[in-house]
């Protein structure tokens, strides 16, 4: 079975994820069919980008997208214009729609809620000091 799932990227405490179609037996950051959008939860707001049209195609064929993934659909509407695609609507105007719907959001802030963690150097700096 397919599934559209997140994929863990970046360092150690500073995650961000891409939203993947993968195998459901692939492991969780291992091989991956297709890589569909970004997430990363700590921008205020969180940052989510998703190409509608091939989140929609994969939904269309069967894929089951994991409960996280399927919350930021339902979020975006996606899961609204897979019922509408699935009733007969073009793909295209459904992907024009959410295009437009993603560029009247406001752009989130390129600033994380959370600080990076600190170098290590200059931890040990000021330790002996």
């Amino acid at each position: 079975m397919v599934r559209i799932r997140l994929r863990r990227v970046g360092s150690k405490k500073q995650p961000s994820y891409r939203i993947v179609v993968a195998d459901s037996e692939a492991p969780r950051d291992g091989r991956y069919i297709e890589r569909i959008g970004f997430y990363n939860p700590r921008t205020e707001p969180e940052t989510i980008e998703l190409n509608e049209g091939r989140a929609l195609y994969w939904l269309s064929v069967g894929a089951q997208p994991s409960e996280p993934v399927a919350h930021m659909l339902k979020k975006l509407g996606t899961l609204d214009r897979l019922a509408r695609l699935r009733k007969g609507e073009p793909l295209e105007k459904l992907v024009e729609e959410a295009n437009a719907a993603r560029a009247a959001l406001p752009k989130p802030s390129p600033k994380t809620r959370r600080p990076a963690p600190a170098a290590k150097s200059a931890l040990f700096d000021s330790a002996s000091e």
